[in-house]
């Protein structure tokens, strides 16, 4: 006979259960360790009658011997108690797990909010924080994303993006301050400027399905040139309906506190796709040293490269050589 584990998720809608678990916990009869699992009103809505016990690894593990054993939710730790339970016995009973539910992709990011609301609670450095306070390590962690892509480290990528999402959270978890804290998902407009983690969400998922109207409604498209037309075109619409029909200059919302080097590049690819003039203008001195700089990065932008890693590139070099340097 089989002890028989039925695992959930606790990032599911309760009550949204796989058919292959419904019937495993109709069959029953069924156990579970605590009294406040989410399922058991759905359960007992459904006629499935669930004995609230102490889990016993031992015990299951013998009375499954005999006997088919439905346990509704089992950790690690009792997992690993169950399976040394069972190896203990010569005529162990199958051990079966079956996933009620199974988490989505992005399920995990649920777990991130939870957290980030919790240590904004508890915590008092994360208590006492502000989008200022915090901006020092968002242009850091972004940096360090930067360092893994080109170190081409695919572990530190992986942990240095979770550093980069965590102040996207964070700063969304403070936003939501501004409302009271109400904790609700759409209650966070109640006080101005405030805003939640959905509420940043919803603004990309939005303009992300605004800007690809080949993929989201029924714009036909002929390659990836005619896809970044579209969307120049998009941004300007965007542009004129934030300014009362004023469309602006192609360069308006250019970050003008990136380093001078993507600041430039950024400028010249603005202007050449708005058709702009990308020469130095002929007011600014041609011996200046800015002026030259700004030369080198029209010349990188001509030549398809990016300054900014070109240099980094070579920086990334020199350090290696001076390193190398005896002490």
């Amino acid at each position: 006979m089989p002890l028989i584990v039925v695992t959930t998720s606790p990032r599911v809608a309760p009550g949204l259960l796989g058919h292959h678990a419904w019937q495993v916990l109709k069959e029953g009869p069924v156990r579970t360790g605590s009294a406040a699992h989410p399922h058991l009103p759905y359960l007992a809505e459904a006629g499935v009658e669930v004995e609230v016990v102490a889990p016993v690894p031992a015990a299951l593990v013998r009375e499954a011997q005999t006997a088919t054993v439905v346990w509704l939710e089992a950790d690690e730790a009792l997992m690993r108690s169950i399976g040394h339970a069972a190896v203990a016995l010569d005529d162990p009973p199958v051990i079966e797990i079956v996933p009620g539910s199974y988490d989505l992709p992005g399920a995990r990011l649920l777990d991130l909010v939870a957290v980030m609301d919790r240590l904004r609670v508890e915590c008092p450095w994360d208590a006492r924080q502000t989008h200022e306070s915090l901006a020092p390590y968002l242009i850091e962690e972004a940096y360090e994303v930067l360092e893994a892509i080109e170190e081409g480290d695919h572990d530190a990528l992986r942990e240095e993006l979770g550093d980069l999402l965590l102040q996207v959270a964070f700063h969304a978890r403070v936003a939501r301050d501004r409302s009271g804290g109400a904790g609700v998902a759409g209650d966070a407009g109640d006080a101005a400027g405030a805003f939640d983690i959905d509420d940043v969400a919803d603004g990309i998922v939005s303009k992300l399905v605004r800007r690809h109207p080949h993929v989201f409604a029924d714009t036909r498209v002929d390659g990836a040139g005619e896809v970044s037309a579209n969307w120049e075109t998009i941004k300007a619409a965007e542009r004129a309906a934030k300014n009362g029909g004023d469309p602006g200059s192609a360069v308006d919302g250019v970050p003008m506190g990136q380093p001078a080097l993507s600041l430039a590049a950024q400028l010249l690819r603005r202007a050449e796709r708005a058709g702009a003039p990308v020469e130095v203008p002929g007011q600014i001195p041609a011996d200046g040293l800015g002026a030259r700089l700004f030369e080198l990065v029209r010349e990188a932008h001509a030549a398809g490269l990016d300054p900014e890693a070109e240099l980094r590139a070579v920086a990334r070099a020199y350090r290696d050589r001076v390193r190398d340097l005896p002490p």
